[in-house]
């Protein structure tokens, strides 16, 4: 039985922090991120910031936050009494971390929850899955 951080994945040091910078296995199996990280703690794959529960997909709606981004979720419900389907649209804050790189309004995006971040963001982004959702 080995220890866990015999597995740990070794990267290059970075400019802006000296040390060599080691990325974690999160859980889930997403895509790298191939931007760099900036030293934010809040950083699942380089930081401490830790992911459980729930893994959520949608699409940017918002990107105006620092280093936070607004995503909406549309689901299709069928309403039994009217014999009709209803849409509704739900909309969640997520912290998107630095080395996650740059995303625009649209972008889908897949999201995992983690510890409060702040009064509204209780998830953070995990992959980047392109264009139009």
């Amino acid at each position: 039985m080995g220890r866990w951080w015999d597995n740990v994945q070794k990267i290059e040091p970075t400019e802006n922090i000296g040390w060599l910078d080691t990325m974690r296995d999160i859980g889930i199996d997403v895509k790298p991120p191939t931007a760099e990280w900036d030293g934010d703690e809040n950083c699942p794959f380089y930081g401490n910031l830790r992911l459980r529960g729930q893994v959520l997909e949608g699409t940017v709606s918002k990107v105006g936050m620092q280093k936070t981004i607004t995503l909406e979720r549309n689901n299709v419900r069928y309403m039994q009494k009217y014999e009709r389907f209803e849409k509704r649209t739900s909309v969640l804050s997520a912290h998107l971390p630095s080395c996650i790189g740059e995303v625009n309004v649209g972008d889908a995006v897949k999201v995992m929850e983690c510890r409060p971040l702040s009064k509204t963001v209780s998830f953070c982004v995990v992959e980047i899955n392109g264009g139009e959702a």
